[in-house]
């Protein structure tokens, strides 16, 4: 849909997995390691930042990204300003 993604971006203290400038829309692709608890807490808080700092921020599990990739796709273009 014409929107620029850069991969391993940095924002403050943070690498994001993908961002794109034009809609503030960070996307992060997690793995297993994302299932345990001190981990869910750091995402959280990560989280938590970013957004105050005015990003969108959409979690996708890796797999859904191989098994289910138009429905990840079509999810993210619904956070896009305009279509």
């Amino acid at each position: 849909m014409g929107r620029r993604f850069t991969k391993q971006h940095s924002i403050k203290n943070y690498i994001v997995d993908f961002y794109c400038p034009s809609e503030s829309l960070i996307i992060e692709l997690d793995g297993e390691v994302h299932n345990n608890p001190d981990q869910m807490e750091y995402d959280s808080i990560r989280t938590t930042i970013l957004e105050s700092l005015g990003y969108t921020i959409l979690r996708f599990e890796n797999k859904a990204v191989f098994e289910h990739l138009p429905y990840v796709l079509e999810e993210i273009s619904h956070y896009f300003k305009s279509h």
